[in-house]
């Protein structure tokens, strides 16, 4: 995207309120990555256009996608994960502070390891990867068995700076992340049965549906 055309599109995108901005300040401080302003802001768009009421969220970080996500509707449930034993004791405590509805429910541990009980939850109308990026195909795999008939599976951070398409100046240990990002924007974009559209919002959001029957 330009870059005018995107400067102006962050200029309009409205200033997060109470508790978002307390905890964009505690990630800030913590160098915790969550999802940009202008991402969170399209994500809960998706979320109030297909109206789910389950939401699997792999990647909880210190909660604040997951509180994001329910508070578009009362209704909405989402379960989350998180390995990390500091942002699972952020997310613990953010989530016990703000989610007013007790609409979150965060699981501890590896989403692989956890990942029957994680299905056993389902089904999903919503999945959400946002985790380790060398792990999207997997991720996806995993959590794709259990999901209700139009289920949207969104994935975040697949542009990746934009070092999918020119890694050149990026470090070795990015380029080479990247290119796995990349593979998997490839496998997204040939899975039999899906369909998928890559929005060039926040760091990149791919949005996987499944195939309409004729």
């Amino acid at each position: 995207m330009d870059a005018h055309v995107f400067d102006y599109i962050k200029r309009l995108t409205t200033t997060s309120s109470y508790p978002f901005d307390v905890m964009e300040y505690q990630a800030k401080e913590q160098h915790v990555p969550i999802m940009e302003q202008d991402g969170i802001a399209f994500l809960k768009q998706l979320i109030r256009l297909h109206r789910p009421t389950r939401i699997l969220e792999i990647g909880a970080a210190i909660g604040y996608s997951a509180l994001q996500m329910a508070s578009v509707d009362t209704n909405i449930q989402v379960v989350t994960v998180e390995r990390d034993d500091v942002r699972f004791e952020a997310a613990m405590a953010n989530i016990n502070q703000y989610d007013e509805h007790q609409q979150v429910e965060v699981l501890h541990g590896d989403a692989f390891d956890l990942a029957d009980e994680l299905n056993h939850k389902g089904p999903f109308d919503v999945v959400f990867i946002d985790a380790a990026k060398g792990q999207y195909q997997r991720f996806f795999e995993t959590f794709s068995t259990n999901l209700t008939e139009h289920a949207m599976i969104i994935t975040d951070n697949v542009l990746f700076k934009g070092y999918v398409s020119d890694a050149s100046e990026a470090s070795k240990r990015l380029a080479k992340l990247s290119q796995k990002i990349d593979r998997y924007n490839q496998w997204l974009m040939d899975r039999e049965g899906f369909e998928t559209v890559i929005v060039p919002v926040g760091d990149g959001v791919a949005i996987t549906t499944r195939q309409m029957n004729d």
